[in-house]
């Protein structure tokens, strides 16, 4: 496991030992980066179920100005801090030991909104379209932002999710991708969509 691309191209990244943190694989990782635009120029990142931290220091690395993680697993937590830290990014990010609810209720009286947000929660335990529900009457989603949603190949997605509307899907074995764009005003003519 490595960061792909940007300032930190091709630093290893460290793995939580054990069977209990499914981490996104290069080759999803890759594919979602190139799905929502593989560089940025500044914003916010929350990555709200961080693992390793994988995703979120790969935002960093693409030019995110700031990365939030989230983990409520004390193993999987001293690993995010150990991969930031590798990655010399300690300035860039912020972390949280605490479950995804509480976090964003956290956030949201801090008034943080987020240009990036990855759910990649426990496939048998998501509550995705609860968490964008969430994140969306906080006021926590900036008009353009991508929500990336990781979750499992059999689960489905409505195409809207407030002002959140799916613009694609992808699946990778057991593994799929759902995007949400959110704006402000919906429009009929939706041009947001990525080239894949």
């Amino acid at each position: 496991m490595r960061v792909i691309a940007g300032e930190h191209r091709g630093r290893r990244l460290t793995a939580v030992p054990g069977k209990g943190t499914r981490p996104t694989t290069d080759k999803v990782k890759e594919s979602i980066f190139n799905m929502i635009g593989p560089y940025f120029d500044g914003g916010w990142a929350l990555d709200l179920y961080a693992g390793t931290g994988s995703l979120g220091i790969e935002a960093l690395s693409r030019g995110a100005e700031r990365a939030v993680f989230v983990e409520r697993d004390t193993k999987a937590f001293a690993v995010v801090k150990q991969n930031v830290t590798t990655c010399r990014l300690d300035a860039y990010a912020e972390l949280y030991r605490m479950d995804a609810d509480k976090a964003i209720r956290t956030l949201a009286k801090r008034n943080q909104s987020f240009d990036l947000v990855f759910l990649d929660p426990p496939y048998a335990n998501q509550r995705i379209v609860e968490e964008i529900s969430l994140l969306q009457e906080f006021g926590m989603i900036t008009d353009g932002a991508w929500i990336v949603a990781e979750h499992d190949v059999g689960d489905k997605f409505p195409d809207e999710i407030g002002k959140c509307v799916k613009t694609r899907e992808a699946t990778y074995g057991d593994t799929a991708v759902t995007l949400y764009y959110y704006e402000t005003e919906l429009k009929a003519d939706h041009e947001a969509n990525p080239v894949m």
